[in-house]
């Protein structure tokens, strides 16, 4: 059985992304068969892992099909699974999965609402986010304040935060009067409060903040806040395929499974389903 670094194949089953599993073998917290593991040790699927005395179940997860689940958060809702202040989490919204769990792709404010992505692949996941992807993030701005051209223009050259330069790569008014205008607005991270803080550099409030695309990924109208949809298996192969990820073979239509498996010498067959989308609202360009 081939051997792969722990955090990938934890990553995969769903415990994580590679980031906090990296987090959690530095504290201590995971043993591979019973000592203290080590970043970018080599592992097989049968090891006896333990988080926190807990031992992971790696075969039966990673046989899960990979999954993303496009989830239409609501303002006031926080990102943790579990909140102190007793505030509602989007976790509580989600459907139950076994075997593995959700991970989400990224965080919203509890003042942002939109488009949420959670997957059970802790590698997708961490492939999405990480910056070297530069996967677009898509905005629905509505802003309070008079709006310049030269603000624009500011914004797509970038200018300074307190934790680095940031901008945005499109900005397309999107409509509004008076106090109150909308932008569409892009950009390819993911930092905390990034849209606020950028709109603010400029003297104008965000006073509503939508999150309508991930990607390729669209917040379609369909989809009411505080409720979910699965992402159609085509798109979900094709996601994996742009970012350079292995298309499980539950993903894979089956003239592609059958000439995987006569490569292989295998005999497996999958179905799969394909959905319709529509497009999430229209823009019009500022005149």
């Amino acid at each position: 059985m081939e051997e792969e670094r722990i955090q990938k194949i934890l990553a995969r089953a769903g415990y994580g992304s590679r980031r906090k599993i990296e987090v959690w073998i530095r504290e201590g917290k995971i043993l591979v068969n019973g000592v203290p593991a080590i970043l970018g040790q080599k592992i097989t699927e049968t090891a006896d892992i333990q988080l926190d005395g807990q031992r992971l179940r790696l075969a039966s997860r990673l046989k899960a099909t990979p999954r993303v689940l496009l989830y239409h958060k609501k303002m006031g809702e926080v990102c943790s699974r579990d909140d102190p202040e007793g505030r509602d989490t989007v976790f509580k919204e989600l459907p139950p999965i076994k075997p593995g769990r959700w991970i989400s792709v990224g965080r919203l404010d509890i003042n942002t609402d939109g488009l949420l992505l959670f997957t059970n692949d802790g590698e997708l996941a961490n492939k999405m986010m990480h910056p070297s992807s530069e996967l677009e993030r898509e905005y629905a701005v509505r802003v309070l304040g008079a709006v310049t051209d030269e603000m624009l223009d500011n914004l797509r050259k970038g200018v300074m935060l307190e934790d680095g330069k940031a901008s945005f790569t499109n900005i397309v008014f999107a409509g509004g009067g008076g106090a109150n205008s909308w932008f569409h607005v892009t950009l390819k991270e993911g930092r905390n409060r990034e849209v606020r803080r950028l709109w603010e550099s400029q003297d104008v409030k965000v006073s509503r903040l939508r999150r309508i695309r991930y990607g390729s990924i669209k917040l379609e109208r369909r989809l009411r806040p505080g409720k979910y949809e699965d992402l159609p298996v085509r798109q979900t192969r094709n996601l994996y395929k742009s970012l350079g990820l292995e298309v499980d073979e539950s993903l894979l239509p089956q003239r592609e499974v059958q000439k995987r498996n006569t490569l292989y010498g295998q005999n497996k067959s999958t179905k799969y389903q394909q959905k319709k989308s529509t497009v999430w609202g229209k823009r019009s360009k500022r005149k």
